[in-house]
C-alpha cells in the first residue's frame, strides 16, 4: 500500500502512524512537510515550501485563505514530482486539514482516498472566541472566523472520511457533516506515561535560557507543576501564576515547575509586545526562586517532572484538548482541571481528578491546597486518573483503530 501524509509539522499526530505502516516492507510511506528536522526509519521525507506568503495587499480576511492555497499549491508541485518521476500513486492521502496541504489533492489522485484529520472548526460564539471576557468577540473577529473555516470546508466536502480527536471537536464541525467524521483520539503511550512512587525531580533542561542550570527538587515534598506549548491566556497562564502567588503566600516549602515557551502558541500576543510571563512577573508578588521554567524538555525530562508531581493544574478555555492533560492522568496525576468541556468529556470530578471554574483563582488554589494537605487521601483519584487513560485513550488501542480507519474497516 502506498501512503502519502501531509503535515505541515512532522511527524505532530502521524508520528505513530506512519512509523508503524513503515514497518511493513509491502508499504511505501511518503510524508509530506515543510519541517526539515527529524526522521522516522521506513519514511521518505518530502519538503515542500509556498512559493510565497499571502500578499499584503489581500484582504486580511481572506490571508489565512490565499496561506492555505499557497500551501496546497506547494504540496501539489512536490506530489505531481512524486508521481511523473517516481511513478507513486498513493492509496491514502492522509492531511491535516485547516493549513491547505491536502486542498488540491483530490485533483491530483482522484482514484484515492482522501482522508483528512480535522483539528477544530472555528466559532466566534460558543466555543474559545468569547469564553475570556478580557478579550470581548466583535464584528471584524466574527467575519475573519467565517472565511478562516474556508479551507476546512473544502476538506470536508472533499474527503472520503474525516477524523476528529474527541467528542467535543466533533461537535464544532457542522452537522451536515458529522456523518463523515469518527472520533478517535490518537493515542497516549501508557507504557512510557506511567507512575512511579520514588520518583524524584532532578534533571538536567536543554534551554539555557529557560533554565541555566541543572534543576534539582529531590528533597522537595510539594511540587505543583504546569505544562503547555505557550504561556498564554487560551491555557489559562495568567490564572495559574495568580494562584501561584495565592500558593506562597501560605506554602514556604511549595515550589512550581512550569513546562513549556515563552510564547503564544493559540491566541494574539500582547499588544504591548510583551510576553504574557514577563507581563505576569511584573505584576505578581513572587518567589522566583520557587518557580522554575524548565523551557522546552525532551520526553524523558517531561515524564520525571509528571512522575514527581504533587499535584498538575490544567487550564484551557473551550478549545482542543492538550495531550499534556491525558499524558498527566497516564502518569498518575491528581489534575486539577478547569470546568470546561474538552476536560469534562474526560474528568469526572472527585473522581479522576477535580474540575473548578477556570477564571476563579481562589478556587484553584483551595482545589491545589486541599490535594497538598491530603496526599495519601488522593491515591485512589491517582489511581482511577490512569485508569481512564488505559481504558479509553491507550495508544496500543486506538492505533490499531486508526489503521483499521484508514483503511476503510
Amino acid at each position: 500500500m502506498n501512503i502519502l501524509f501531509l503535515h505541515q509539522n512532522f511527524p505532530a499526530q502521524f508520528r505513530h502512524l506512519a512509523s508503524t505502516l513503515a514497518k511493513d516492507p509491502q508499504n511505501t510511506v511518503v510524508f509530506g512537510t515543510t519541517r526539515k528536522n527529524g526522521s522516522i526509519a521506513g519514511v521518505n521525507k518530502v519538503i515542500y515550501q509556498p512559493t510565497r506568503q499571502p500578499h499584503p495587499d489581500v484582504h486580511y480576511y481572506v490571508r489565512p485563505l490565499e496561506s492555505a492555497v499557497l500551501e496546497g499549491q506547494a504540496v501539489y508541485r512536490v506530489a505531481s514530482q512524486l508521481k511523473e518521476r517516481h511513478k507513486f500513486e498513493p492509496d491514502i492521502v492522509y492531511a491535516h486539514s485547516g493549513w491547505g496541504p491536502g486542498l488540491f489533492m483530490k485533483d491530483l489522485f482522484p482514484n484515492s482516498q482522501y482522508l483528512c484529520f480535522f483539528e477544530w472548526f472555528y466559532h466566534a460564539h460558543g466555543s474559545d472566541t468569547d469564553f475570556d471576557p478580557a478579550f470581548p468577540c466583535n464584528e471584524e473577529t466574527e467575519a475573519k472566523l467565517r472565511i478562516r473555516n474556508a479551507p476546512i470546508l473544502i476538506d470536508l466536502y472533499s474527503c472520503d472520511r474525516g477524523l476528529t480527536p474527541t467528542h467535543w471537536q466533533q461537535q464544532q464541525f457542522p452537522p451536515e457533516y458529522h456523518n463523515k467524521l469518527t472520533v478517535c483520539h490518537d493515542g497516549i503511550d501508557t507504557n512510557f506515561f506511567r507512575p512511579k512512587s520514588d520518583a524524584k525531580l532532578v534533571i538536567k533542561p536543554t534551554d539555557p535560557i529557560a533554565c541555566p542550570s541543572p534543576l534539582d527538587l529531590s528533597e522537595v515534598d510539594e511540587i505543583v507543576t504546569y505544562v503547555a506549548r505557550g504561556m498564554e491566556p487560551y491555557r489559562g497562564f495568567p490564572q495559574f501564576m495568580e494562584v501561584v502567588e495565592q500558593l506562597q503566600q501560605n506554602r514556604p516549602q511549595c515550589h512550581v515547575v512550569i513546562v513549556g515557551e515563552d510564547r503564544v502558541a493559540y491566541g494574539s500576543p500582547r499588544k504591548d509586545g510583551k510576553t504574557y510571563r514577563e507581563h505576569m512577573l511584573e505584576q505578581l508578588d513572587l518567589d522566583l526562586t520557587r518557580i522554575h521554567f524548565t523551557g522546552h524538555l525532551s520526553y524523558k525530562q517531561y515524564l520525571i517532572v509528571l512522575q514527581a508531581s504533587s499535584v498538575h493544574v490544567y487550564l484551557t478555555y473551550p478549545f482542543v484538548l492538550s495531550w499534556s492533560m491525558l499524558e498527566a492522568l497516564s502518569t498518575g496525576c491528581v489534575v486539577v482541571g478547569s470546568k470546561t468541556q474538552p476536560v469534562e468529556e474526560v474528568i469526572q470530578d472527585g473522581v479522576n481528578g477535580i474540575l473548578v471554574d477556570f477564571f476563579d483563582t481562589k478556587a484553584i488554589t483551595e482545589k491545589v491546597n486541599n490535594v497538598l494537605d491530603h496526599p495519601e487521601q488522593m491515591q485512589m483519584m491517582r489511581e482511577r486518573a490512569r485508569q481512564t487513560i488505559v481504558e479509553n485513550y491507550n495508544l496500543d488501542d486506538l492505533l490499531k483503530t486508526h489503521l483499521a480507519w484508514m483503511q476503510g474497516q
